[in-house]
């Protein structure tokens, strides 16, 4: 006796499932989209600043020319969040080098980084 095994059920289960998966896969892609899309309105406003405002912040204009270089459905904030981190370990690697090299950086007792007080004012008051 032949057994009656039901197949459409389970093949429109398996239909079911593959477009749940394509839609869930559609969507997480659009959400990338839009969110590298605001955040690349949001890093235009960065273009705006002057050389000493980007330098603060740890950047520069090559940076940004760089992170809009790229195509515009890809987010030009992770090349600067990657650039503001490479920065960021360097430094730490180049105070250490100093104090290997018994130069110590100049700091204050607070541990603040201030200019020398030696050196003559640029302007006069």
């Amino acid at each position: 006796m032949p057994a009656n095994i039901p197949v459409v059920p389970i093949a429109l289960g398996a239909l079911a499932r593959a477009l749940a998966a394509a839609l869930t896969n559609a969507a997480r892609r659009i959400r990338v989209l839009l969110r590298a899309r605001r955040n690349r309105r949001d890093a235009i406003t960065l273009v705006s600043l002057d050389q000493h405002m980007l330098r603060d912040l740890g950047l520069t204009e090559a940076d940004l020319h760089d992170a809009f270089a790229s195509r515009f459905w890809e987010d030009p904030t992770a090349l600067l969040t990657e650039r503001l981190n490479e920065r960021r370990t360097n430094r730490a690697r180049n105070v250490a080098v100093l104090k290997w090299r018994g130069r110590e950086p100049e700091r204050s007792p607070d541990g603040v980084k201030r200019p020398r007080t030696d050196r003559p004012a640029r302007q006069a008051m």
